[in-house]
């Protein structure tokens, strides 16, 4: 799929489950004045809207923010797998339930954080995300999001995020280069914005367990 492109349109009667194997995609709002609210960033390994198959209409969209590998599950496949392999059942429900506490923790930060700590934590939580499906290599990942994007996503002004960027740089937190984020002290960043990776859940990281994403792991290496 290209970049900037709708995968379902808020509205849209659900018929497939999307999984992401490459590239970034979001979960977003527009309002009636035509301001934009992200709710959501997908990475490889994520599926996009496991829950709303059985929903009359998607009260959201999703769209890409990078050129994504996307595959598309219909209704029936998934429905056949949760009958008949409870493991698997299993598997989607904690993916489900990330997805929630990922969220809680975003209403978080964006409600009791300063604009610096929003973002740096943003920048930790794509980190241990990316680190836990194979994209991360020596504290960096590609960074496809624009200013704008980061404001839709925190509540903030592209300025007031421009801003921002200049601090963490001016700290040296970070680089970020050509689409590429590089955080050149991830402990002493976590400590700057009070992150905690709990919410996530992950195993196997530096922090906790490696998470395991068996559909990733042929086609990523194809």
């Amino acid at each position: 799929m290209p970049a900037r492109t709708d995968l379902i349109e808020e509205g849209h009667v659900p018929e497939r489950i999307h999984l992401i194997l490459d590239g970034y995609a979001c979960r977003y709002k527009v309002l009636p004045d035509g301001q934009r609210q992200i709710m959501a960033y997908l990475v490889p390994g994520d599926f996009c809207d496991l829950n709303v198959f059985i929903l009359d209409q998607m009260d959201h969209a999703i769209g890409t923010i990078s050129p994504c590998q996307v595959v598309e599950i219909s209704r029936n496949a998934i429905e056949e797998v949760t009958a008949h392999y409870p493991q698997v059942t299993r598997a989607l429900w904690w993916c489900a339930l990330v997805d929630e506490a990922i969220l809680r923790e975003w209403l978080v930060n964006i409600g009791s954080r300063q604009a610096h700590q929003r973002i740096a934590h943003l920048f930790c939580e794509l980190l241990l995300r990316l680190e836990a499906v194979g994209r991360v290599s020596d504290n960096s990942y590609a960074f496809p999001f624009t200013q704008t994007d980061i404001a839709d996503t925190m509540g903030l002004s592209d300025v007031h995020v421009s801003r921002t960027l200049r601090e963490l740089r001016r700290l040296q937190f970070i680089t970020l280069k050509r689409r590429v984020l590089t955080i050149l002290d991830v402990e002493q960043l976590k400590a700057y914005c009070g992150f905690n990776p709990n919410y996530l859940h992950l195993r196997n990281t530096r922090w906790s367990a490696r998470r395991q994403v068996p559909w990733l792991s042929s086609s990523h290496g194809a």
